[in-house]
């Protein structure tokens, strides 16, 4: 597979400005993005692209990671952007740092959410009652984000209690708006590509000397799927960097504390105006 057989992916665009280009995680979507782009497209335009694999994108056979690359390149060219900043949630936030050290010439800044350029977690194993809790929690979110008691019963013993340490209403509202319907469009060559790169035991840290731009890392401190210490590792190679670890928060941290996340990206910009 080559940038000759980049797929055109389906892709989510909001507001005018200079670009944002917003990347999702696994599983997820472009419009499992929303808590920022709705925010950032006030002022920027945000691009919010399904991944190859992934929502509305749909892909029939197996690829390789490096085949989102092919992908969000073509992109950037459909649109005719040249440069933009970059906000990657997870998944994305590799990704982000991959287009980084291919395309230096047009990547201005970047967002790195709960992510890592050596991704380690420390996820304990998971049983047929998480599995089932967690289903059960999801569907009735889904009905009745409010109800509590769902979040005391269901919620707090499911795997929801690795992805978020905030058990509120809010917070489900966004599990059973977003990460649900993401969930059950991502396609199982999709999930094989990614677990294929984890098995290989990516690692980009020694690369990221390269990256130029300025960048921002943001952690929850209890994430269980890329721990904190493995983003504050990745901030560590990183030149030009900012960090900030929230406490009482996990993976989905900007569904728990969407407020301080996306006062802390604004202070960001801020702080380095016209990327």
């Amino acid at each position: 597979m080559s940038s000759d057989n980049a797929q055109q992916l389906n892709v989510y665009v909001q507001g005018q400005g200079f670009p944002i280009l917003c990347l999702h995680g696994h599983p997820g979507s472009g419009s499992s993005l929303s808590v920022f782009t709705n925010h950032l497209s006030q002022r920027f335009q945000t691009l919010a692209p399904d991944l190859r694999g992934y929502g509305k994108s749909r892909f029939h056979g197996n690829f390789e990671m490096i085949d989102h690359i092919y992908d969000l390149e073509a992109l950037l060219d459909r649109f005719q952007i040249e440069k933009c900043l970059i906000l990657g949630w997870s998944l994305g936030g590799i990704l982000a740092m991959e287009l980084a050290l291919k395309l230096p010439q047009r990547i201005s800044g970047l967002i790195l959410v709960a992510t890592s350029a050596r991704p380690i977690g420390n996820h304990p194993p998971v049983t047929w009652q998480d599995n089932l809790y967690t289903g059960v929690a999801a569907l009735l979110g889904c009905i009745n984000p409010n109800w509590q008691w769902n979040i005391e019963t269901f919620g707090k013993r499911s795997l929801l209690r690795y992805l978020i340490q905030q058990h509120t209403p809010s917070t489900y509202r966004y599990i059973a708006t977003e990460a649900v319907p993401a969930y059950l469009q991502t396609s199982a060559a999709a999930t094989r590509a990614l677990y294929t790169a984890i098995q290989a035991r990516y690692n980009r840290l020694p690369d990221l000397q390269q990256i130029q731009c300025p960048s921002l890392v943001l952690t929850g401190a209890q994430d269980y799927h890329i721990t904190a210490d493995s983003s504050r590792e990745t901030s560590q190679y990183l030149k030009d960097c900012q960090l900030h670890c929230y406490p009482n928060t996990a993976h989905l941290f900007p569904w728990e504390i969407p407020d301080q996340v996306l006062h802390d990206i604004d202070q960001w910009l801020q702080k380095h105006g016209e990327l």
